[in-house]
């Protein structure tokens, strides 16, 4: 009989969590991305060349997926598109040995995309290649997480004493949970703004509960959020009627102060979450965050492909 192997001693940096990275490693990251989309192209080209990322989404995206696609280009990497429709999960291959398949191919790097909210827990210790967790479950998405962190400072020049509303789905919000999980060790103040439904169980440091019109009055940035009816059983709440009551419509944009800035992770409702006429309104910085997405995920790829070396 054969003995069992030992377990592999790791040393790999994944990008899994914004709450597992060191705050001088945040900083790091965010000054990275800074760099990166200030610089010329064509002097960034041989950062990750003969690199390959190979992409793995078992969930659809438009932004993430694209965007880490374009970051790696820009940077020279090579990616791969894994096709899950046409490829041996359909025949019941386990996620760990589809990853350890791209590993053995020579895969530099992994980015995940995934509907467990703990995919990575166990991975962790299995995979030697690094992962970047591109949104798992509904409790991560760390490079929307930073992104967003990097558009706020790139506003005010600061994150430390900024005051963020979040509105909409925040229970089932893996952006929402990246922001609040680094709030209070960054000097954020979170407010949380929505239905009954549509909160958390228990929140996070530096996070509140605050009433919509007060929360639109003080806050520097509001966030607002995909409602995911979706994952809601026996919702009583329409989209039509969460607009209504509770959706950043133009006339409760008003209460905003002249140098707050509206976001948004996207994908849009449009009439829902938010009135279509401010998404493009002079104080959106929607187009914006999906543009720093680019130079945020620069800098992860060539965090974790240099084995965490922002």
């Amino acid at each position: 009989m054969s003995k069992l192997q030992p377990t592999r001693a790791l040393v790999t940096t994944h990008f899994t969590a914004l709450s597992d990275l060191p705050l001088a490693t945040l900083n790091a990251l965010l000054a990275r991305a800074r760099f990166f989309s200030q610089s010329p192209l064509q002097d960034l080209s041989q950062t990750l060349s003969h690199k390959v990322i190979t992409q793995l989404f078992f969930e659809p995206s438009t932004r993430t997926k694209s965007s880490f696609e374009m970051a790696a280009k820009r940077l020279g990497a090579q990616v791969i598109n894994f096709d899950v429709d046409n490829s041996s999960v359909k025949k019941g291959e386990t996620l760990y040995d589809t990853l350890r398949t791209m590993e053995a191919l020579g895969s530099d790097a992994l980015v995940i995309r995934h509907s467990d909210d703990r995919v990575f827990e166990t991975l962790v210790q299995q995979i030697r290649t690094p992962m970047v967790n591109a949104g798992a479950g509904k409790h991560e998405h760390p490079s929307q997480g930073l992104l967003d962190l990097f558009t706020l400072e790139q506003e005010f020049g600061k994150l430390r004493g900024l005051q963020v509303a979040i509105l909409g789905d925040v229970r089932h919000s893996r952006v929402a949970g990246s922001m609040m999980l680094v709030a209070a060790r960054l000097g954020l103040q979170i407010s949380l703004v929505g239905p009954e439904e549509f909160m958390p169980a228990a929140l996070p440091a530096n996070c509140e509960r605050v009433d919509l019109t007060e929360a639109l009055k003080t806050c520097d940035a509001v966030m607002c959020l995909r409602n995911q009816f979706e994952r809601h059983v026996d919702l009583a709440l329409s989209p039509e009627s969460f607009h209504r009551d509770w959706g950043l419509t133009a006339e409760r944009a008003k209460l905003l102060r002249p140098t707050a800035i509206i976001m948004h992770p996207a994908p849009i409702n449009r009439d829902v979450e938010i009135a279509s006429a401010l998404v493009e309104a002079p104080n959106s910085r929607i187009f914006q965050q999906m543009r720093n997405g680019v130079a945020v995920r620069m800098a992860i790829l060539e965090y974790v492909t240099r084995g965490g070396q922002p």
